[in-house]
């Protein structure tokens, strides 16, 4: 299915791109994640980042479908 996904802040910087369209057979938010992560070898885990699916925050285990929008947001402080 085709997806399009979004990096914010630090990811933006580790993937070299805020957004790109992307094939996945993931079936689900976790899935798409562990594709990215190793295609660009990152060095975040899951587990400290929000995904947000077609706007709306969601729980990894959120399946996709087909045209959806997936946003990937780490931590991040201001000041």
């Amino acid at each position: 299915m085709n997806i399009r996904v979004l990096y914010f802040a630090a990811l933006a910087g580790a993937t070299g791109c805020d957004a790109e369209s992307m094939q996945t057979g993931g079936g689900d938010a976790a899935a798409l994640f562990d594709e990215i992560a190793v295609r660009y070898r990152l060095p975040f885990a899951r587990h400290h980042l929000r995904v947000a699916i077609n706007g709306v925050f969601a729980s990894w285990d959120q399946c996709l479908n087909e045209g959806d929008e997936v946003a990937l947001l780490p931590p991040v402080s201001g000041g």
